[in-house]
């Protein structure tokens, strides 16, 4: 039996079990079975050499963002829109066949956003080389998902369940839980609060399930089976993702108002232009861009080149700043100015653990350098040998 089918049968199990207090142990020992054959379908098969055909391209500016949705959606559209990349658009599905990649220029930064083929259900398990689409979307910072306005609701839901069956969790943080292997002493279960969806036998289950016999687990929230889960396996990818309703010039403004109301939504349409700025402007506000500007001591500020961080590539600390520019640079920092929002007065002196926000200042002051032992008649010690046997020998007197 192949691990497909061992994934329909467990499901069929799942669905045909009724959920209560008795049953519940037994859910969440097939959840983990779930989740380990579905790790072991993303593996390469063994035997297997060199990496097989993708869709990977080479990343570029600032931030990327991946468009992912059904066949005839709009999503080449969008993208010719907002890039001017031309990628061909045509009334009949999988016009597009590889990854087209896009820079959107915005805010004096550069955006790749990249253009992947449609996926159909049953993407996670192959079809369609849905696998390939997906892995390009998990090295992305941003997913937009264009959905079709004039279709059902169901699209979202088979949409969401395909990418979290790889293991993307979109628009989740990590759960505040903390797991450690270790080699003897058992399993440790302990938790910070009351729990209402585990408790240690469920843990201690789920663990033997994975072959693990010596754990410390800390929970600092009420987590669910599933968050724990995703913790063991610890190959979850939590990305945002914004829910793109394409087509609303054919549909009735009732139903614009309700899908544009929805959480993490906004309605466009490309065939009439509308609502395009407003894509570009949530993109911005989702991927948290932070650019920051550099002053060159005794000189105006460069306004025309910034430094662009992010949370999700590094940081926004001024120890990140620093590092964007030069890795030796920290050494040599002895304070920093900062003018902006983050600064209470300006300027402000501050130190490499000061998080900056977008369009500051920075101006960067080094350490100088010291001569050793101070100069001229305050030197601490004279430029001899330290050692006797080391100083020249003088000649013998002549006599």
């Amino acid at each position: 039996m192949g691990i497909i089918e061992k994934i329909k049968e467990i499901e069929a199990e799942m669905a045909r079990t009724q959920k209560n207090k008795a049953t519940e142990y037994h859910l969440g020992q097939l959840k983990a079975k779930i989740a380990k054959l579905r790790t072991q379908l993303l593996e390469p098969p063994k035997g297997s050499s060199g990496a097989g055909e993708g869709f990977e391209v080479t990343k570029y500016g600032h931030g990327r963002v991946a468009l992912i949705g059904f066949p005839s959606v709009g999503k080449s559209t969008l993208l010719t829109m907002l890039t001017g990349t031309h990628s061909e658009a045509a009334s009949y599905e999988f016009t597009t066949l590889t990854c087209i990649p896009g820079i959107i220029h915005y805010n004096d930064t550069k955006i790749q956003l990249l253009d992947l083929p449609g996926i159909i259900e049953g993407a996670s398990e192959g079809k369609g080389r849905g696998r390939q689409v997906i892995a390009v979307s998990k090295s992305s910072d941003l997913v937009l998902m264009v959905l079709d306005a004039s279709k059902s609701e169901g699209h979202r839901q088979i949409l969401t369940k395909e990418l979290e069956a790889v293991g993307l969790r979109l628009n989740k943080r990590p759960p505040q839980i903390y797991f450690k292997k270790k080699k003897t002493g058992g399993i440790s279960f302990n938790s910070t609060l009351p729990l209402t969806h585990v408790d240690e036998k469920l843990c201690y289950q789920i663990l033997h399930e994975y072959k693990i016999h010596n754990a410390e687990v800390l929970f600092r929230e009420d987590a669910t089976v599933d968050d724990l889960i995703d913790v063991i396996e610890g190959n979850r990818k939590y990305i945002k993702c914004v829910y793109v309703y394409n087509k609303i010039d054919v549909v009735g403004i009732d139903d614009v108002d309700r899908l544009a109301r929805q959480p993490n939504s906004i309605v466009i349409s490309c065939n009439l232009k509308l609502n395009l700025d407003r894509v570009l402007a949530r993109m911005w506000d989702e991927m948290g861009l932070v650019r920051v500007y550099t002053k060159p001591q005794g000189q105006q500020p460069d306004f025309t080149d910034p430094v662009v961080l992010s949370s999700d590539r590094g940081g926004c600390t001024v120890e990140d700043f620093c590092n964007h520019i030069h890795r030796s640079l920290v050494k040599d920092v002895k304070y920093v100015l900062v003018w902006g929002t983050s600064a209470r007065h300006y300027p402000q002196h501050c130190g490499l653990g000061h998080v900056l926000q977008d369009e500051d200042v920075v101006q960067i002051v080094k350490k100088k350098e010291r001569e050793d032992g101070g100069r001229g008649r305050f030197k601490s010690h004279s430029n001899a040998p330290a050692r006797i046997s080391d100083r020249e020998k003088k000649a013998p007197l002549k006599t």
